[in-house]
């Protein structure tokens, strides 16, 4: 109960609080993430592909904040797998920075993506995998605020793919 009231609090900050614009190196963001996850990590074999990321104009801790979720899923719900792959990298589309997280974890049904991104809205049982369904949510919030979008793709047993969209900085 008590880390849910937590992502509540950290979900409706997002909204409210004042965004402090810098330049932010997603390269530096990402690797400081994967670090601090190493706890969660640890005697597990993953295979992180971390391709070179641009720097953006944003509010660091918001940005980490999405970082922190989209890979600490990733990181969770591959925990089936004896190897577990997560690749993170960005494109450029149409004037947006196109980032995204895949891994080979238990992926979840198409017919429910809409839900994905809602409060409270988990596709999985909590016997299976732990959380509050407040992280994607707050993800969305925060790319929202940016300027950009959030969507993802997946098959059951087979991984996801998060995107998110960012303005390319100037």
């Amino acid at each position: 109960m008590g880390k849910l009231i937590d992502d509540l609090l950290v979900f409706s900050k997002m909204g409210r609080v004042e965004m402090r614009q810098t330049q932010v190196g997603m390269d530096d963001l990402v690797k400081e993430v994967v670090r601090e996850l190493a706890g969660e990590t640890n005697g597990r074999k993953i295979e992180w592909e971390i391709h070179s990321l641009p720097d953006v104009r944003g509010d660091r801790s918001m940005l980490k904040q999405v970082w922190v979720n989209l890979l600490s899923n990733s990181v969770k719900y591959t925990r089936p797998r004896d190897v577990a792959k997560i690749q993170i990298g960005c494109s450029t589309r149409s004037g947006e920075l196109e980032f995204y997280v895949q891994d080979n974890g238990a992926g979840f049904d198409m017919k429910y993506v809409e839900k994905l991104f809602g409060v409270f809205q988990r596709l999985h049982r909590a016997e299976e995998f732990e959380g509050t369904g407040v992280g994607l949510a707050n993800v969305r919030r925060i790319v929202t605020r940016h300027g950009g979008r959030t969507w993802a793709h997946s098959k059951i047993d087979e991984g996801s793919i998060f995107h998110f969209t960012l303005p390319e900085a100037r």
